[in-house]
């Protein structure tokens, strides 16, 4: 199956997204009813990060979603407002932590991260703003990992599996290690989990998610 860019979307043969219609409205109702549940909260956090160092509470970073197409992933910023300094600032003097971040496109003890940030991160509250992606249609409650455009050269073969689906607040990836992951182990999980969904396994991964978060396991 060819894959060929057009400005800043990635094409490819134009195919139903893994799931279709069930999966979308199954998404759709999740999502809605942990918004009205969780407002509270997220109102909250909302409120803390703005009065903690004066930034926007939210973040917003370019991904590449189904059949290619660029959307503008949201979380709440856990991240100081010069963090793109920061970042080149610690990878121009730590070889290790370059090393790290071309691998994963992740360092531990990310220098960027604010104190608040590091507690979001860690219960993965961080990403809840990802619940009005779903209801746009941009991304599922349960998917691949959300991936950059300069991320998929990296995923080969399995690109076109990448593709056909939305990309997920939770997915494989996180029940299954998260950050402890090799980078090869998480494509290879992105590329089951579309060859092999049904509602069972998003529900399966959605109820793992909730064990592991508590955990904690694997997250920075």
């Amino acid at each position: 199956m060819s894959v060929f860019h057009s400005g800043s979307r990635l094409h490819m043969p134009q195919t139903p997204p893994c799931g279709g219609r069930i999966k979308r409205l199954f998404d759709l109702v999740f999502a809605s009813c942990a918004l009205i549940f969780l407002s509270p909260l997220m109102i909250g956090v909302a409120l803390m990060i703005r009065l903690s160092d004066g930034g926007p509470a939210f973040f917003g970073h370019t991904r590449i979603g189904y059949n290619g197409k660029s959307f503008t992933c949201l979380k709440f910023r856990s991240m100081k407002p010069n963090s793109d300094a920061e970042l080149q600032r610690h990878l121009s003097s730590n070889s290790a932590a370059m090393r790290e971040w071309q691998t994963f496109r992740k360092v531990r003890n990310d220098p960027r991260v604010t104190p608040l940030g590091q507690i979001l991160r860690k219960s993965s509250i961080d990403e809840l703003p990802q619940l009005f992606n779903i209801l746009v249609g941009d991304m599922s409650v349960v998917g691949p990992r959300p991936i950059q455009s300069v991320e998929l050269q990296k995923y080969g073969f399995s690109r076109r599996h990448y593709l056909r689906s939305r990309p997920g607040l939770t997915g494989l990836w996180q029940v299954s290690g998260r950050s402890d992951l090799s980078y090869e182990r998480r494509v290879a999980l992105d590329r089951y989990y579309v060859t092999h969904w049904s509602l069972r396994l998003d529900i399966w991964v959605i109820l793992k998610t909730v064990a592991v978060v508590m955990g904690r396991k694997g997250s920075y």
